[in-house]
């Protein structure tokens, strides 16, 4: 199983919404990089729901429900989207501010490449993160 974080702006879709919709395609992503990542996730792998711009935190675990397919709201190119389907809530969230205090975290890709919408997470990350935001996945 492969780990990943997952960026939306909570005013253009919140994880509130992500729960509400429980299945929901995660469209819209238009960077190469994000691109191949979206291309790479397999059914069953989890994700960080992290609240970018307003909040800048992570807020909930989303699950890969069906792979890769061609974006339908891409009006040119070759874009793909994911469906996520929403596993948890984290108790605590946990906010940029405090993933930058942490000196394990410097390689993370949030930190490297910091506009990047979709990206990787180790294992060792996920299980800190996890244990950060007091859920068990």
């Amino acid at each position: 199983m492969n780990y990943w974080l997952v960026k939306s702006e909570p005013d253009a879709f919140s994880w509130d919404e992500q729960v509400k919709n429980g299945v929901e395609p995660w469209t819209g992503v238009r960077n190469h990089l994000a691109k191949k990542n979206l291309a790479t996730m397999k059914q069953g792998d989890k994700a960080f729901f992290y609240h970018s711009n307003v909040g800048k935190e992570i807020v909930g675990i989303v699950e890969v429900a069906r792979e890769a397919y061609p974006d339908p709201t891409a009006e040119s190119g070759n874009w793909v989207c994911v469906d996520m389907k929403a596993v948890k809530p984290l108790k605590t969230p946990i906010t940029l501010a405090a993933i930058k205090a942490d000196p394990r975290f410097e390689d993370m890709a949030l930190l490297r490449c910091s506009r990047l919408s979709v990206g990787p997470v180790s294992a060792e990350h996920w299980k800190m993160l996890c244990e950060m935001g007091g859920v068990n996945v």
